[in-house]
């Protein structure tokens, strides 16, 4: 890492967690600026996550619905993304397959699950098709296909999505900043895009919008 690059991550950090890289040496000034750091993040993601809600209600209700709709003619879910996203995308199958309380246990699978596929498929062929392929597999027309990005620019993403479209899946995309290149897709059928500048802030607001879509497709279920 060069002396600027090492430079750049420090600023980055101090911006974000100021106190850590004060000068202070006051315990008590040190606890405000911690306090006040955590106000401040909550009162982002809560307004965050006001903002989604208030744009794309209508469009949660709708897409839930196709979920449901999938879910009752015995399509599953298939989710996927990179990094932190990958533990998003496992999260959510485990939140349709597993819940925690009376709610429809419904299929769902994280195709980072299987590292060996993951990786194979990587070093093989090349890591923009690890999903792409994984849902030429296992994906069947009417199945859900979701993926999750930050960027909204992962390859992997994109060719997964034109393959699900292929296939005649319903097609979920969870982006960040402006959606990138997943919001110029044409197959992509419903797009949710948290507008913020901050992965940390979009993450969370990410996994309120596949929370709000499983209990609004839970809530489709039970009057069908």
């Amino acid at each position: 890492m060069t002396r600027d690059r090492a430079t750049e991550d420090t600023d980055a950090m101090e911006s974000l967690y100021p106190f850590l890289y004060s000068k202070e040496t006051d315990l008590a000034s040190v606890l405000e600026q911690v306090r006040q750091s955590t106000v401040d993040k909550a009162r982002e993601i809560t307004s965050l996550r006001a903002t989604v809600l208030e744009r794309d209600r209508s469009k949660l209700t709708e897409c839930a619905h196709a979920m449901a709709a999938s879910f009752a003619a015995g399509g599953r879910l298939l989710a996927f993304g990179n990094g932190g996203s990958s533990t998003d995308a496992q999260d959510m199958a485990s939140l349709f397959l597993s819940p925690a309380g009376n709610e429809h246990p419904l299929p769902a699978i994280g195709l980072t699950n299987d590292i060996a596929v993951v990786t194979a498929l990587g070093n093989d062929i090349g890591f923009e098709i690890v999903f792409a392929r994984q849902i030429a597999a296992w994906g069947r027309q009417g199945d859900i296909a979701v993926g999750l990005s930050t960027s909204g620019n992962s390859a992997n993403l994109l060719w997964a999505f034109d393959k699900a479209r292929e296939r005649g899946m319903v097609t979920i995309g969870i982006a960040g900043y402006d959606g990138g290149k997943m919001a110029e897709l044409d197959s992509i059928d419903h797009l949710f895009v948290v507008p913020s500048p901050s992965v940390h802030r979009i993450q969370e607001a990410q996994t309120t919008v596949y929370h709000a879509l499983w209990e609004l497709a839970q809530a489709a279920l039970t009057t069908r």
